[in-house]
């Protein structure tokens, strides 16, 4: 498996390297590697303050591997970064939400991570599915998910700050599709690093096979936000995502979205579902979500120029540190400012000195009545 070389840090623009006579197998968890370096950092410097490190709060109420792997591997990055963990497990499914509340005003507390599914669709006294009503039950100031209502609506209207025009207080993005587009960065062709902005991925064509809200919306929102048309796929629809709009395809075909694609995301949570590898064209950046293999490995990387990252949870771990880390800077630090506070200041800065011009103009005609008035005598 094709690994970065840990030489040459990714934030200096160091790319995964295709090879154009076939695929090729990455391992991309050197991902990760950078910015769990940066944490160590912070949480380094944070000690040295006399600070303790920021906790995360996990709730397990489920038996499924694939969330118990996840709440392993955050509890061993945490510990190996410096930061603390702490997993709570909840026999009755029932008891998550006071479980949730509890840990929402409880002020030792910075961050919160609720192991998915619980409930799955089961539907919930507030209308959504239950599952859906925990998440956005999450507290802004401790969803390290970034999936509460508040980051998933700004996520979706393109919003990439809290408090504006203040913008020093950074919305969240989801974990793993934040990986995904870090991971995306380092691919060759997938990103143009030398645009300034929000459009590194203008003029690409990505399929994402997989609609949901933890990981296929806010992944196909995010990289249409970076200027690329999405074609999201689910099991009983296609959408486009293009340009802040949604547009329903009548007439394509899964096929059809992956032939024209240059990026092609999977995200089918069976173990039955493999994508076809005659679909792909050469140079194509296949990216796995699943916790499944969707993709046969062997024909797959027959094809020349295809990037293939198998597996996305470790950097989705260190970005779900960074997270963590960004609501203790922002929220929880014994100097962070509020948001009101900020913008309190930016206002008194921005005012003219004689406040609102209603006062100027009263100022203005008094002293013109106490000046007439003067030369009268």
């Amino acid at each position: 498996m094709l690994r970065l070389h840990s030489s040459q840090p990714v934030q200096e623009g160091k790319l995964i390297v295709a090879d154009p006579s076939k695929g090729v197998k990455v391992d991309a968890s050197v991902v990760a590697e950078p910015f769990r370096e940066e944490i160590k950092q912070k949480v380094k410097e944070l000690n040295k303050q006399g600070i303790e490190a920021p906790l995360l709060v996990g709730l397990l109420a489920n038996k499924d591997p694939a969330a118990k792997k996840y709440a392993e591997w955050t509890s061993r990055a945490c510990k190996a970064d410096g930061l603390r963990y702490e997993l709570r497990i909840l026999e009755d499914p029932i008891d998550v939400e006071n479980a949730l509340m509890d840990a929402n005003d409880d002020p030792r507390v910075h961050g919160i991570i609720v192991y998915y599914p619980i409930f799955g669709q089961v539907e919930s006294f507030s209308g959504a599915s239950h599952d859906d009503f925990l998440r956005d039950s999450v507290s802004f100031k401790c969803d390290v998910e970034g999936l509460c209502h508040t980051y998933r609506t700004n996520l979706y209207r393109n919003v990439r700050f809290l408090d504006y025009p203040v913008n020093t207080q950074k919305c969240l993005l989801p974990c793993t599709a934040l990986s995904v587009m870090k991971i995306l960065e380092q691919c060759p062709g997938c990103c143009d690093r030398t645009k300034i902005g929000r459009r590194q991925m203008e003029g690409k064509v990505v399929t994402v096979i997989n609609r949901s809200e933890i990981v296929g919306r806010p992944l196909a929102a995010m990289i249409s936000n970076d200027g690329a048309d999405v074609y999201s796929i689910d099991i009983n629809s296609i959408y486009l995502f293009s340009g802040g709009r949604l547009l329903l395809c009548q007439n394509e075909t899964p096929e059809s979205c992956v032939r024209k694609s240059s990026i092609v995301i999977t995200g089918v949570p069976t173990k039955s579902y493999v994508l076809p590898s005659e679909w792909v064209q050469p140079n194509t950046t296949i990216v796995n979500v699943a916790s499944f293999k969707n993709v046969d490995e062997e024909s797959l990387l027959k094809i020349p120029g295809v990037v293939y990252v198998p597996m996305v949870g470790k950097v989705t771990v260190a970005m779900l540190e960074r997270n963590l880390v960004r609501l203790f800077e922002q929220f929880h630090h014994p100097t962070a400012p509020t948001a009101a506070r900020q913008q309190q200041q930016q206002k008194q800065r921005e005012e003219p000195w004689y406040g609102h011009p209603i006062n100027l103009y009263t100022a203005a005609a008094v002293t013109a009545l106490l000046l007439l008035e003067f030369v009268r005598k």
